[in-house]
Formats: C-alpha cells, sequence, structure tokens
C-alpha cells in the first residue's frame, strides 16, 4: 500500500505570516540603527562610530553562525530555527534598551546577530524551501515583496516611537513585538516539517556533496552575492557622501536615495507578474545587468544619479529572488538550507566590513575612486552572472 505524500501547506498564510515578521526583524535589526543611532549618541555620549560599528558586530557573529543555522533547518524544519531567532532578537533588543554601557551595548548586538542568522531572510528562504521544494520559488518571491517594506514601515514607527519613549523604550518595544506578535505568528502559521536525518560531520557532507560543476556553480553564486553585499552595505551606509561627492546637495540626495526602494519593489512585482516563466538564473542576471548599469552611471558623473539609483535599487531588488530561487534550482531542496547557510556567511561578513572599509576607502582615495571601484565590483558580479546564465552544472 502506498502511502499518499503529506498535503502543502496553503502558502498565503504561511507567507503573511512570515512577512509580517520579516518587516519587524528587518526593521529592528538592520534597519534598527538609521533612526536611532542618533539618538543614542546624544543621550549617552558613546562615539558614533561604536554605536554604528555595533551593527557590523551583529553582522558579523550572524556571518559566523549562519551554516549552522542551515543545519539546523535542515535537521529540525524551519519553524523551530525561526522562532529562536525572534527569541534572541527579542532578548538582545531589550539587552539595548537596558545597556548601561557601551560594551553591554554590544553584547546585544551580539545577541541580535545570532537573531539575525536564524531570523532574516535566509533562513526564511530555507524554511520555504524544505516546506514547498522546487516549488518555492513563488513563495520567496512573494516574501521578497513582503521585506521590501521593512524600512518603509518601521522607520516612521522608530522615529515615532523614539519622540514618544526614547530610544531605549523604541529597543524594548520591539522586543516586546517580537515575543508577542512574531513568536506566535512564526508557532501558530509555520507548519512543522517533519526532522531530517541526523546531521553528523560524516552524515552531513555525504548530504550536501557537489559534484565538480556543481562546486563551481556554488562558489561562483557565493561570490556573487558576496559583491553584491558589499556596494549595497556601502551605498546604504555613505548614500549621500557619495552623491554629494557628484555635486548633489543634501536634499537632493535625501530625495533621491528614496527612490531606491519603491524601486526595489517595483522590480518584484515585475518578477511576479512573469509568473517563474523564465528560469532563476535569468532572474540573477538581470539582477546584475541593472545593478552594475546602475552603479556604472552613478559613477560616470553624467548627472543621471536618480536614474542610477532606479537601476541599482531594481537589481537590488532581484538580487533577492535570485538568491532565494536559484541555489534552489541547481541544487534541489535537499540540499538547500545547509548550502542557503553557507552561501550566507561571506555576504554577511562582508556587509559588516564593507561600511567601515568604505569610510577609511572615501577619507584616503575620494568618494570618486570609490564609485569607481564599486562599479568594477559591479562589473565583476555581471561577468560571474553571464557565466552562470551561460554555463549548466553537469
Amino acid at each position: 500500500m502506498t502511502l499518499a505524500a503529506p498535503a502543502l501547506p496553503r502558502r498565503w498564510p504561511v507567507i503573511t505570516a512570515l512577512g509580517i515578521v520579516q518587516i519587524f526583524a528587518w526593521g529592528s535589526s538592520y534597519y534598527l540603527m538609521a533612526p536611532l543611532a542618533g539618538p543614542i549618541v546624544a543621550d549617552t555620549g558613546w562615539p558614533l562610530p561604536w554605536v554604528i560599528g555595533a551593527l557590523s558586530l551583529g553582522l558579523l557573529v550572524a556571518g559566523l553562525t549562519s551554516p549552522r543555522v542551515g543545519t539546523a533547518i535542515a535537521r529540525h524544519g524551519g519553524r523551530p530555527v525561526l522562532a529562536g531567532g525572534m527569541i534572541l532578537l527579542s532578548a538582545g533588543l531589550l539587552v539595548l534598551a537596558a545597556a548601561p554601557n557601551l560594551p553591554v551595548f554590544c553584547l546585544g548586538w551580539v545577541i541580535i546577530g545570532l537573531g539575525m542568522s536564524a531570523g532574516l531572510y535566509d533562513p526564511a528562504f530555507a524554511t520555504l524551501g524544505r516546506l514547498y521544494g522546487r516549488d518555492a520559488r513563488s513563495a520567496i518571491t512573494a516574501l521578497t515583496l513582503w521585506g521590501g517594506f521593512a524600512s518603509t514601515v518601521c522607520w516612521p514607527i522608530s522615529a515615532w516611537a523614539v519622540g514618544q519613549f526614547g530610544w531605549r523604550g523604541t529597543a524594548a518595544g520591539y522586543g516586546l513585538l517580537h515575543l508577542t506578535l512574531c513568536l506566535p505568528l512564526i508557532w501558530r502559521m509555520i507548519p512543522q516539517e517533519m526532522k531530517g536525518p541526523p546531521m553528523g560531520k560524516g552524515n552531513a557532507a555525504a548530504q550536501i556533496a557537489l559534484s565538480r560543476p556543481e562546486r563551481r556553480s556554488f562558489r561562483i553564486l557565493t561570490s556573487i552575492f558576496t559583491l553584491a553585499a558589499i556596494i549595497a552595505a556601502v551605498v546604504s551606509v555613505h548614500l549621500l557622501t557619495l552623491l554629494e561627492a557628484r555635486g548633489v546637495s543634501t536634499a537632493a540626495a535625501v530625495a533621491m536615495g528614496a527612490l531606491i526602494g519603491p524601486a526595489q519593489v517595483a522590480s518584484r512585482l515585475v518578477e511576479i507578474a512573469s509568473g517563474g516563466r523564465h528560469h532563476p538564473r535569468w532572474t540573477l542576471l538581470m539582477a546584475a545587468l541593472l545593478f552594475a548599469a546602475g552603479v556604472a552611471l552613478l559613477a560616470s558623473g553624467f548627472g543621471f544619479s536618480g536614474l542610477a539609483l532606479m537601476l541599482y535599487g531594481g537589481g537590488n531588488g532581484l538580487f533577492s529572488i535570485a538568491r532565494g530561487a536559484l541555489p534552489m534550482a541547481l541544487f534541489g531542496p535537499e540540499r538547500y538550507p545547509v548550502l542557503m547557510g553557507r552561501m550566507a556567511r561571506p555576504a554577511l561578513i562582508a556587509q559588516a566590513a564593507a561600511p567601515v572599509a568604505g569610510a577609511f576607502a572615501i577619507q584616503i582615495m575620494g568618494a570618486n575612486t570609490v564609485l569607481f571601484l564599486l562599479m568594477v565590483l559591479a562589473g565583476s558580479a555581471l561577468v560571474l552572472a553571464i557565466a552562470v546564465a551561460v554555463v549548466r552544472p553537469g
């Protein structure tokens, strides 16, 4: 007698729950310091570089732990890992809220970094991969559309909360939100998958073994996403400085920077409208093409900075989809969670280091030279994306 395959969970409740979780997970971690850094410095007198650097510390911790998160999802499923991520984010934010000094503040970001590794896009993608297998692409695309509103939703909330409750009350509020909203959403709306086989060192190595062409594809994909992470980290932190070096006023630079978010969402809507009829390798190629075109136009000094940032934002939006969908298509659902964890490590570490490195580079070489270097990196990512599009793993 043949047992029927278990029915797949309905997608819209799962995606909606994960989407809400992603908005507040990103908004209270990666995007938290934009509205809070100034009030923190004004209230405590701690040096701004150290306050911002604490976020880099959190990203570094997230990168170092991401492979273990991928293995945990492969072994236990996504629900307990995502739930643990919300608990860690909550704990870290509550430590921030109570921090009496800078070392404790940094400790809070270490805990938040652990939560980021278990609660942001990559573990969410891995969870969808476990639930839907090779059919997860549309779910991943829809989830990135939700995540694209994280800064749009949370920056105004954070700014309002700081005015009402101070930065400590804002951090504590987000911490409580994870316990009262995000954690219940995960536990009630995300189905628990069957446990995988034991993941000892030998067994894990056998389960994720890649052929030589697959190893080449994995290295290329990791390189592309790491290059994109470096560029995005530098642009997100130093955009105003880079635009002002091109003769753009501060007010105009802020207005142009606001174009990035809508461009990201627009590109994801186009991907959704396409219905997934093309292979995700072409999504990656289009992402790299838009990304490189935007950075190159920005570096050229031709005066089309607004268009450049729209192209850049569109490419950045598609990169998120490609990072979730293409590894699934190339390597299959069984190896997907572990490989996603491994692929995330260098990108997160690069995101941690790039803003500091960018600041030193701008100071030593100038903003125009840094723009040229970013153009070279974006061009390298495009070349590698072309290789992925035309060379198939054997």
